[in-house]
């Protein structure tokens, strides 16, 4: 079982397609989280075990499936963070799926809260009810499942209009060879979303690149007569270009301007042409593995998420950059041309995993030695438009997939000068010292000293409150109760005087109180033969009778607990209540 499971795991992951919560995505997360449980329960192992097969795996089908071997690396980080995933809420899962079978029982809403709690797939719920012989309610799973698809679509539900035709036809994008166009209104609606009021608009003609591909839509501009209107978005709804405003002339018939915005598009398509330039950068420094998993390109920065599986280096980050800008520097023309698909694919254009294409493709060509994608969005004439690339952050979003944000042209120009700015500015308050790092280093030393030398300047104060405390213990009911308002500088001193309490008194209650910058703070220590005997709860104390006082919250265990509040004027009012519960 746990080899056909390995196997179908691996070979779809080093063909592209990663775990997900949807689509083929999640068929492989299912198919993984069912070995995981095998391994778990029927094993009894309680770590990874598939990501440890994959390296024998690819040896096997060496000859068959040598991708498998290439991508030796990524493939096991990923099925090892998905396993790691899952182990983490798996064994409360299973508690949870044996209190139900002991319920004899799983309703549509238990199989749906560990669908969204514990991770577990409903399948996976259902075979396991099925080896206890129970049945789950799967309608009524289902219904679970809508209803939350229902919640999260009425947040961005959209309640438009009927549309208002004014001329028959069908809009055309003219917006690779023109920013200007002469037009007409085809048909407009109203919208409401989020309670707020909009437009929506459809052109014969546009300029208008509407958002797809990770390239925002445009914004700019209609002059309808003597009106002009500012444009918002623009987005597609099928094959209709559909243009966002906030308001409407009272007539839109006849002629219409349009006009977009010219900084926003240039600024854009730079970003654009960049993230072809990074991308082929990525596979070129980390590996061929490195596929495209979702961008954003707009005016103000990129941002590209990619299959890897580790954090890229900084001498990666270096290598990377250096690369783009090279290729910026060589001015290197950009060409864009359809042809028929297979002969994209022949000259080695990359295609999107999952997307699908039309017979006839827009190819982007920078250098055909270097990058060549299938894309339908706005580029420059030649990448030495963009003046200057820089990486901004680097981190991961999923199992597997990292992510990177950059800028160029005027942006990149305007980042590099606020890191030059940052640095003098830490120059100037560093006393302008010859080494910045090394300067920054000796005040680090400094510091760890001084924080020592503090903890234990207050260590040896703590000792002091501990014996002054002492000598106040007073005895009610043979326990030994003590009660204080004390000065020290953080809450967590109040802790530590609790458990240092516990080596010198043997039954015993403390409430120490401490007013810090105005506000109240306050712990309760109990010894373990006076919670027993008395069946006193630290928690349910301050949760029940200081917390309330104090205006805050609070809590902890049986033997300790801590609060904190608003009203440091009822210290001396907790001390006493809790001395009152003797």
């Amino acid at each position: 079982m746990i080899a056909d499971h390995i196997r179908a795991i691996s070979f779809t992951i080093a063909d592209g397609q990663l775990p997900s919560n949807t689509g083929a995505g999640y068929v492989i997360r299912r198919i993984l989280r069912r070995a995981v449980r095998y391994y778990y329960s029927y094993l009894d192992y309680k770590q990874p075990l598939l990501t440890q097969l994959v390296p024998e795996l690819a040896k096997q089908f060496e000859t068959v499936f040598p991708e498998l071997q290439q991508q030796l690396d990524f493939v096991s980080k990923v099925v090892m963070e998905e396993e790691e995933a899952f182990l983490r809420t798996l064994d409360k899962g299973l508690k949870k799926v044996d209190d139900l079978i002991n319920k004899g029982e799983i309703s549509g809403k238990d199989s749906f809260e560990l669908y969204d709690t514990y991770g577990f797939p409903f399948d996976l719920t259902q075979l396991i009810a099925a080896e206890n012989k129970l049945k789950v309610d799967e309608e009524g799973f289902k219904i679970e499942m809508q209803q939350q698809k229902d919640r999260s679509r009425a947040a961005t539900t959209v309640d438009a209009g009927d549309w208002i035709e004014l001329k028959g036809g069908t809009n055309r994008f003219v917006g690779y060879d023109s920013l200007e166009a002469k037009t007409e209104v085809l048909k407009y609606r109203k919208v409401k979303a989020k309670g707020k009021e909009a437009y929506q608009l459809v052109m014969e003609t546009t300029p208008f690149y509407a958002e797809s591909g990770g390239q925002v839509g445009d914004k700019g501009w209609l002059q309808v007569g003597n009106a002009e209107v500012e444009v918002v978005d623009t987005k597609k709804d099928n094959d209709l270009i559909i243009h966002f405003t906030e308001s409407i002339p009272a007539d839109l018939s006849g002629e219409v301007t349009a006009k977009v915005d010219i900084n926003k598009r240039k600024n854009t398509a730079l970003h654009h042409s960049a993230t072809h330039l990074l991308h082929a950068a990525l596979r070129k420094v980390l590996g061929t593995h490195v596929a495209q998993k979702g961008s954003l390109v707009n005016e103000e920065h990129l941002r590209f998420d990619f299959s890897h599986f580790a954090k890229v280096t900084e001498v990666e980050i270096a290598a990377i950059e250096a690369l783009v800008n090279e290729k910026i520097r060589e001015n290197i023309p950009v060409i864009i041309k359809s042809m028929p698909k297979e002969e994209a694919m022949k000259l080695g254009a990359m295609a999107l995993f999952g997307e699908k294409y039309g017979d006839v493709v827009r190819v982007v060509v920078i250098d055909p030695n270097y990058s060549v994608e299938l894309c339908g969005g706005t580029h420059v004439g030649a990448t030495g438009e963009l003046g200057l690339f820089k990486l901004t952050s680097e981190s991961a979003v999923a199992a597997g997939v990292r992510r990177v944000e950059a800028v160029c042209g005027k942006q990149a120009e305007e980042y590099v000068n606020e890191q030059l700015n940052l640095i003098n500015n830490l120059r100037e308050i560093l006393k302008n010292p010859k080494d910045i790092q090394k300067a920054i280093g000796n005040l680090q030393g400094e510091n760890a000293g001084l924080k020592k030398h503090v903890e234990a300047m207050e260590a040896r104060q703590l000792v002091g409150i501990r014996n002054e405390l002492l000598q106040k213990d007073e005895i009610i009911n043979g326990i030994n109760f003590i009660g204080d308002i004390i000065e020290v500088s953080n809450a967590d001193a109040l802790k530590k005087l609790c458990f240092d309490l516990k080596n010198h008194l043997r039954d015993h209650v403390a409430v120490l109180c401490a007013n810090i910058g105005g506000k109240p703070f306050v712990a309760v220590g109990i010894s373990e033969t006076v919670a027993g005997a008395k069946n006193m709860d630290a928690g349910k104390i301050i949760k029940e009778h200081i917390a309330p006082l104090i205006k805050g919250g609070g809590g902890g265990q049986k033997t300790l607990a801590t609060a904190g509040g608003q009203e440091a004027g009822k210290l001396k009012e907790v001390i006493e209540a809790v001395k009152k519960l003797l």
